[in-house]
């Protein structure tokens, strides 16, 4: 079964040199991640100390250049955690004048984290979020009061948003947050969607930065024909040989699978994207696609990148965000509510072998074919009993869907979708009542509601608590 172990840096690791996309053991494949496919330019957080030029809380005592060094000794190990992530300034700023230091030099900051040190330095940091660059001010317990003024900056439509903690760990999920910022402005996704059209598509453009790059099923068809036929068929031997069971498909069935995955790594890698959506559903049955993606789906998720079913562009969104934010894939379901248990079972014929990350150990996993038809490759994946998740969606670039539950249960049922697990939620009832933003929902390993609320004050969306 799944473990809890988290990942390394993974949408990120092919700017440091190419790596192999090898998911489920021994064989790597040829396919590689280079480093056009993941952004190059690190993630620049400038660091800001802010003191009064005569301390009196927390203590008239206090020698402010030690305590500068302290600090900045302390957020270096935990950057170290965020391998992407540069460090530049370090600027004590004590009156007002010290401001004028900053004019020219935040070109290029994707994020500001400010140290309290003493009191009254209000008027200071202040100054520092007119420059509308998302911002964290990491109060420590005796520091300063300045952590009681940030929820009226939020309301005042400031990006900051406050750690007030004695953990310096805790620094590594804003640090994160930052680079979420910045890689979803630097990130393509693939869609055989109409985007020129589409409402959301161009506001996840315009709000976010993200490009949207259409595909056809030709373009599909011929990446198809050009991937390696000898490689796809050692992939589907490995993948059969290492799950549970192969139930439905044949080896034919699951090489062409394998060879689609490989066709649809070929396509990111020469756009240079993270992500791809198809309208497998529709493009499959007219005959636009060589096999079903779902197979493929499930080992690019596992490999890091994003590979979101039925053209859904809300939920590979989210995905996206997800990759950046937590390092954990997403599991897209069709919810079942059940009211009578508390609970939603979810259900989908795509899911990723690693839900708690890319180096953490696969799930227990069979090859089935696509539910609703009977056709394909699909995964059937066994989830951790027990395991605390998040399911999440954006309703638009406006609203982000959350909650929490607990796998309760993994179903096998010759109904519903191949991977279900059924998770015991706070209240079923108000989410069967208000429901909303169409049928999907995306499935994290991880409590992760915090750290979409922190990121919620610097993209500038609401957070809806579905129950």
């Amino acid at each position: 079964m799944c473990t809890k172990c988290t990942r390394r840096e993974f949408m990120e690791a092919g700017a440091a040199g190419a790596i192999a996309l090898s998911t489920f053991g021994g064989l790597t494949s040829n396919v590689m991640v280079s480093a056009a496919q993941t952004p190059q330019q690190p993630v620049r957080v400038r660091v800001i100390f802010l003191a009064k030029p005569v301390p009196t809380w927390p203590t008239p005592y206090l020698d402010v250049q030690a305590e500068c060094k302290r600090v900045d000794t302390e957020l270096r190990k935990v950057a170290k955690q965020v391998p992407d992530i540069e460090l530049a300034g370090g600027d004590l700023l004590r009156v007002a004048e010290d401001l004028e230091k900053l004019k020219g030099t935040m070109e290029g900051i994707d994020g500001i984290i400010v140290f309290n040190l003493t009191s009254s330095v209000g008027r200071l940091l202040n100054g520092i979020t007119d420059y509308n660059i998302p911002t964290f001010l990491f109060s420590q317990p005796y520091s300063g009061h300045d952590w009681s003024t940030i929820a009226d900056m939020q309301k005042e439509g400031k990006r900051i948003d406050v750690m007030a903690t004695s953990d310096f760990n805790e620094l590594a999920p804003g640090l994160r947050t930052f680079r979420t910022v910045r890689r979803l402005r630097d990130s393509k996704i693939l869609w055989t969607g109409d985007v020129s059209s589409d409402k959301f598509a161009q506001q996840v453009i315009e709000k976010f930065g993200t490009q949207i790059l259409p595909i056809s099923g030709d373009q599909m068809m011929a990446a198809y024909e050009a991937a390696d036929k000898t490689e796809a068929a050692a992939l589907a031997k490995e993948m059969s040989s290492k799950a549970k069971k192969v139930v439905e498909p044949s080896n034919e069935e699951i090489e062409k699978s394998t060879r689609f995955y490989l066709a649809m790594q070929n396509m990111l890698q020469e756009a240079g994207a993270q992500a791809i959506t198809i309208n497998c559903l529709g493009m499959f049955h007219e005959g636009k696609l060589p096999a079903y993606p779902c197979l493929g789906f499930s080992r690019m998720n596992d490999d890091g990148l994003v590979g979101a079913c039925e053209g859904d562009l809300y939920s590979t969104l989210t995905m996206l965000t997800f990759a950046y934010l937590v390092e954990r894939p997403g599991f897209i379901s069709d919810p079942v509510i059940d009211t009578s248990k508390n609970a939603v079972i979810h259900a989908h014929c795509v899911s990723p072998t690693k839900m708690g990350g890319r180096d953490s150990k696969p799930c227990a996993y069979s090859i089935r074919s696509h539910m609703e038809d009977d056709k394909g490759a699909a995964m059937q994946v066994f989830m951790d009993i027990g395991q605390k998740i998040t399911m999440a969606r954006y309703l638009d670039t406006e609203a982000m869907m959350i909650s929490t539950g607990e796998i309760v249960d993994v179903p096998e049922s010759d109904r519903g979708c191949r991977t279900k697990i059924t998770t015991k939620v706070a209240d079923a009832r108000k989410m069967l009542y208000q429901y909303t933003g169409g049928l999907h929902r995306v499935i994290f390993y991880g409590d992760h509601v915090q750290d979409v609320y922190r990121l919620s004050h610097f993209l500038n969306f609401k957070v809806i608590e579905e129950c």
